[in-house]
């Protein structure tokens, strides 16, 4: 099944996986104290501007995952100081649904060690959850967040199993836990 680019997070971890029919060469690279999502060396160039995005940001105390232009200003306004909550809904609801051909869903958490919060707009809504159990939610097909069953408890098993996922068309991922430090890793697909 093609679920598109997804976020897993709960409590104290959480992944993000970029799976493409459109644009597969993709990378995940550190890039200006972030994570980032880019086109590799050999992709075809393109002007789409939902191709190349950060992926993931570290606040002081939380991290802050997603699949587009959202997650910077989530991280600003968690850095700010706002709740959690409140910085998530104002980003996704602000940049909404990415206008393609598609009407793409822009999904994220913020990572928090003792609490996560959910989130995805789409089209037809906008949901966003406290929740306290990993957590997928995804661009296609499981477009409302759902608890999933998964066992990690380091970043580099966050982004490994993300990446090892059965879902379709699978291209790199990203992991993080957040505790009283901030751990991340990323990985490509072979």
């Amino acid at each position: 099944m093609y679920i598109g680019r997804f976020v897993i997070a709960g409590p104290g971890i959480g992944a993000y996986r970029v799976s493409s029919r459109s644009f597969p060469h993709r990378q995940i690279v550190q890039r200006d104290g972030a994570l980032a999502v880019v086109p590799t060396p050999d992709a075809e160039p393109t002007d789409n501007p939902y191709v190349s995005y950060h992926c993931l940001r570290e606040t002081d105390e939380a991290a802050v995952i997603g699949n587009g232009s959202h997650v910077d200003p989530i991280a600003e306004k968690v850095d700010l100081g706002y709740p959690a909550r409140d910085a998530l809904v104002n980003g996704l609801l602000v940049l909404d649904y990415e206008k393609d051909d598609y009407d793409t869903p822009r999904i994220g958490a913020v990572v928090g060690a003792e609490s996560t919060i959910v989130g995805i707009v789409r089209r037809d809504a906008l949901l966003v959850e406290t929740v306290d159990q990993p957590t997928l939610v995804a661009t296609y097909e499981t477009d409302a967040p759902e608890s999933i069953d998964i066992n990690w408890s380091t970043a580099n098993e966050a982004a490994q199993g993300a990446l090892g996922l059965e879902y379709e068309h699978p291209v790199c991922a990203a992991g993080v836990t957040v505790g009283d430090e901030i751990k991340v890793e990323w990985v490509q697909a072979d």
